[in-house]
């Protein structure tokens, strides 16, 4: 058996083929797996099935590279509508290719494991995505790497195009503030390395005395992601060590391994802007993208997005995280990566920004761009923050995760698609512009689903997202 590294060195090749100017057959393994702590994943059990449908825009890559064929490794089927519904987003030869070259594996399991794990336990399953692959060049695309999907690639002898575990580490909170200072990029203040609880009280007691006015420090948890372990501190009580010791006996737990406290920092303006990279192989960084993120009522989970990010500060964001990622690719980091960022506006109009936290994986920004990417080919121009077309002028999007409401569940994801049709706001490929949806499964567990809105302009993203909500909620 081939080593991890071994089969890694195969990389450059599959990647080379999986361009729009390459001629070479080959496949894509999409690997949705939700590979994070026991206790995280928990949080969302009956959910990792649709977070895992959210990557099923990948399809539509199908279009745009028709000598691709596209694996997508799922714990449940997302139906022959919603497949049907992807293929119909495509100009009509496309349609024809993404029937065809598009392979969706289940790999049934109802615990709270990433699908990389059962598929492990399937041998069957993994010798008929060997035979699918045959000799042609292959790669993995995951959401992250841990040791299940390692042992996927070696199963496969396929390589991933991500970070491997030994790199995972350099994404943790502690460690990415380190790595921020590294790259000449500001951070909030902050202490790393905490432990306890006690660790954590003196941790908020050193930032208050460099920041007297403060009101409040946001804690985080090194090992986690969308916002889940992040906790908001009011330091102008006296009950600070109270309101730590009311935290969840699993984050105290999950403390232990490694947290962080710093600064929230405000202004008279608040935005949560992030920057999406690529880090190739050979090191060479690109910045795919920059956008807003849109976060819950407590400022810390995330829940959508806006592309492009604010052009005050667009440009700002991209060079930062440019250097970061190539700190991170000195340290072995393979594959797409995030940086999110806090952006606070002051009384003069100046915009100042602070890195928070660097992801090694895919992440909430990930398949919004990836239906932009797909369905309205173009480039990221870093200067001026806007999507490029080759037939000229720019597109923009808003994107959600949680477009809900309780009424919603159990629609069928077909009486979704045609309400969406109905209303004329579908996706159309000659003008590129209209609404994509995603997590159509999600009806079916909390009247939950997502979408990408594509338009010209924010204003007219933000209305097709309105509007996408009322046509649904029409037919319910």
């Amino acid at each position: 058996m081939n080593s991890f590294a071994e089969i890694q060195g195969r990389l450059p090749i599959a990647l080379a083929a999986n361009r729009p100017d390459s001629a070479t057959d080959h496949v894509v393994v999409a690997l949705p797996s939700s590979s994070v702590g026991e206790s995280l994943l928990s949080h969302y059990q009956d959910r990792i099935p649709v977070l895992e449908h959210r990557y099923l825009v990948a399809a539509l890559m199908l279009g745009r590279l028709p000598q691709c064929e596209l694996v997508f490794v799922a714990s449940r089927d997302p139906g022959r509508e919603v497949l049907d519904y992807y293929a119909s987003l495509l100009p009509q030869d496309g349609r024809t290719i993404l029937r065809e070259r598009l392979h969706v594996v289940v790999v049934p399991d109802l615990s709270a494991r990433s699908v990389a794990a059962t598929l492990l336990d399937r041998r069957d399953l993994l010798n008929d995505i060997k035979q699918l692959i045959g000799n042609r060049p292959a790669v993995i695309e995951p959401w992250n790497v841990s040791d299940a999907e390692v042992n996927v690639a070696l199963a496969l002898g396929v390589p991933i195009n991500g970070s491997s575990p030994d790199v995972w580490p350099v994404g943790f909170k502690s460690a990415g503030r380190r790595l921020f200072r590294q790259a000449g990029v500001p951070v909030p203040v902050g202490v790393e390395d905490l432990q306890s609880l006690a660790d954590v009280a003196a941790g908020i007691e050193r930032i208050r005395r460099s920041r007297p006015d403060l009101d409040a420090v946001i804690l985080k948890l090194d090992d986690s992601g969308a916002g889940d372990g992040n906790v908001v501190i009011d330091v102008r009580s006296s009950d600070v060590r109270e309101t730590l010791a009311r935290l969840p006996e699993w984050y105290i737990t999950d403390l232990s391994a490694g947290g962080v406290v710093e600064e929230r920092v405000s202004g008279l303006r608040f935005a949560s802007p992030s920057a999406q990279i690529d880090v190739l192989p050979g090191g060479q960084v690109a910045v795919l993208a920059t956008h807003e993120q849109v976060v819950g009522p407590d400022g810390q989970v995330y829940t959508g997005c806006r592309f492009p990010a604010g052009p005050a500060y667009s440009a700002q964001i991209a060079e930062h995280a440019l250097a970061t990622g190539r700190v991170l690719a000195d340290k072995g980091a393979i594959g797409r990566a995030s940086v999110d960022f806090a952006a606070t506006q002051d009384a003069s109009g100046h915009w100042q920004v602070f890195a928070l936290e660097v992801n090694l994986r895919k992440g909430g920004t990930t398949h919004p761009y990836a239906v932009l990417r797909n369905a309205v080919p173009g480039t990221y121009e870093i200067a001026e923050g806007c999507w490029r077309i080759p037939q000229g002028g720019s597109r923009c999007y808003s994107a959600t995760d949680n477009l809900m409401d309780p009424a919603w569940t159990g629609l069928p994801s077909k009486d979704a698609i045609s309400a969406v049709k109905a209303a004329g706001l579908d996706f159309r490929p000659s003008a590129g512009t209209g609404v994509v949806l995603h997590m159509l499964s999600g009806l079916g567990i909390d009247g939950r689903l997502g979408l990408t809105a594509i338009a010209e302009t924010p204003e007219h993203a933000e209305r097709l997202l309105t509007d996408t909500r009322d046509a649904i909620g029409a037919v319910t």
